[in-house]
């Protein structure tokens, strides 16, 4: 390896021609990476010709890892890096010329034909003539350039000037056709004036003939009209008094279907609470029967709680009762009606799940204590934020949700107004209006907490 043309000079620091310095004797200095695109593309391929071969300490820092790409890689995608050490390098530039001296001799004739690699030997060398050559490959590239547009502009030219001939030869031929067509026009002209002279004639007399006819209309109309208007007076007459007597009628099927309604709800609520009072001594007349080990006939009926209105089944609803024992006594008298403000308990209980989980786990909790206790039990819930009602209740519980408009508060005092006097209701609420109201029914009212407890224990 021969040593560093500048021995005494850092590997980095910048030497040779384009590094900054005086490109040979000229004093004009250039710059590698702006070398024309032929010459920079010709000395990165002579660069990473050599890169691959030459011992690592040759090599600058930078360019290590584009010694690590394939031959073929090198000079497209190092070449910025390639001609940079080029440029920064003395130690590289100096090592890159001998290995081309021993392999690539060819390469490094600044009087090749080929005025490219030419320029790249005289830039490698540092050659007093490298700007010159430089130039001159840069302004051969522009006039190729130059040439090339020239070439296409007169392309260009020659397709407009045919197509300009063409335009002409058709301009030509659409007017021709346009005279042509213009004496054709005028002729029918003339005929279609001497026709509208001959219809104006006729036009005339048709007109007269019309006038004449329309004043006769205008006063058969005018007869007609009066007749008309009379027979329509009379008509909305006659609909004024059948909208009234329409109306009337209406009225009286309303009152009538009124009437009927709360006949049928009155005979309903009197049948439930007599079958309730017959129930109630049915369990007596049961009870004794056990007492006496005679048997029972147990029969399932209807309840009032099915009757009430403001509330539809489909999904998840007194003294005041004070802890869980008392409420397991209540529920095990014969008859017993318990009421549970859904929500109410559900979220006292259980808030972090959804309504619907809360519903599901209530109900199911319901159930169990009325096949328990053997008491009714109903539960109802605020319908206003229901999106899907359940197919089906648990069995032994009956689910409510109020309707539309109505809150789930006044179906519940419904319920308990819909009980007849002397039988045990129980309402599971921490609502104080609801609980006030229902005891003044006299029921009896339980807080949600003490609910839960007793649920607890299922």
């Amino acid at each position: 390896m021969l040593p560093s043309a500048h021995p005494d000079r850092p590997e980095d620091e910048p030497s040779g021609p384009g590094a900054g310095g005086e490109p040979g004797d000229t004093g004009e200095p250039f710059d590698w990476l702006a070398l024309p695109e032929p010459v920079r593309e010709r000395v990165a391929e002579l660069a990473a010709s050599a890169l691959g071969k030459l011992s690592p300490d040759d090599v600058p820092r930078q360019l290590r890892p584009v010694a690590r790409f394939a031959p073929a890689k090198r000079a497209r995608l190092g070449a910025g890096a390639l001609l940079t050490g080029l440029r920064d390098s003395a130690r590289f530039r100096t090592a890159v010329l001998e290995w081309l001296r021993e392999h690539r001799q060819d390469a490094l004739d600044p009087n090749a034909p080929d005025s490219v690699a030419a320029a790249a030997a005289a830039v490698l060398l540092g050659e007093s003539s490298a700007s010159t050559r430089v130039r001159l490959v840069a302004k051969a590239a522009e006039e190729t350039v130059l040439r090339a547009e020239r070439d296409a502009a007169v392309a260009r030219a020659r397709r407009l000037e045919n197509e300009v001939a063409r335009l002409r030869e058709e301009l030509d031929e659409a007017r021709g056709a346009a005279e042509r067509a213009r004496g054709e026009r005028e002729a029918e002209l003339d005929r279609l004036r001497g026709r509208l002279r001959e219809q104006g004639v006729v036009l005339r007399q048709a007109r007269d003939e019309a006038e004449r006819a329309r004043a006769e209309a205008d006063r058969a109309g005018a007869e007609k009209g009066a007749e008309l208007e009379s027979v329509t007076a009379q008509l909305d007459r006659e609909r004024q008094r059948a909208a009234a007597e329409r109306a009337r009628a209406e009225r009286a099927a309303a009152d009538a279907a009124i009437a009927r309604q709360s006949a049928r709800e009155a005979r309903e609520a009197d049948e439930v609470r007599l079958a309730l009072l017959l129930d109630t001594l049915g369990g007596a007349v049961d009870g004794l029967r056990r007492e006496l080990s005679v048997g029972s006939a147990a029969q399932t009926r209807r309840r009032p709680a099915d009757t009430v209105r403001g509330a539809s089944t489909g999904a998840a609803g007194g003294g005041r009762v004070p802890d869980a024992a008392a409420l397991d006594r209540l529920l095990t008298l014969p008859g017993t009606h318990l009421v549970v403000d859904g929500y109410n308990v559900s979220k006292t209980g259980y808030p972090e799940l959804t309504l619907a989980d809360q519903r599901e786990r209530l109900v199911g909790q319901l159930s169990a204590l009325g096949a328990r206790t053997g008491a009714e039990v109903t539960v109802v819930f605020d319908g206003a934020a229901v999106t899907s009602v359940p197919a089906a209740a648990p069995r032994g519980v009956r689910v409510l949700f109020s309707d539309p408009g109505v809150q789930a508060d006044d179906v519940i005092r419904s319920l308990v107004a819909a009980e007849p006097g002397g039988r045990a209701v129980v309402v599971a609420t921490s609502d104080r209006a609801v609980a006030d109201s229902v005891l003044a029914a006299g029921a009896h009212a339980v807080a949600s907490a003490v609910l839960l407890t007793r649920l607890g224990r299922v």
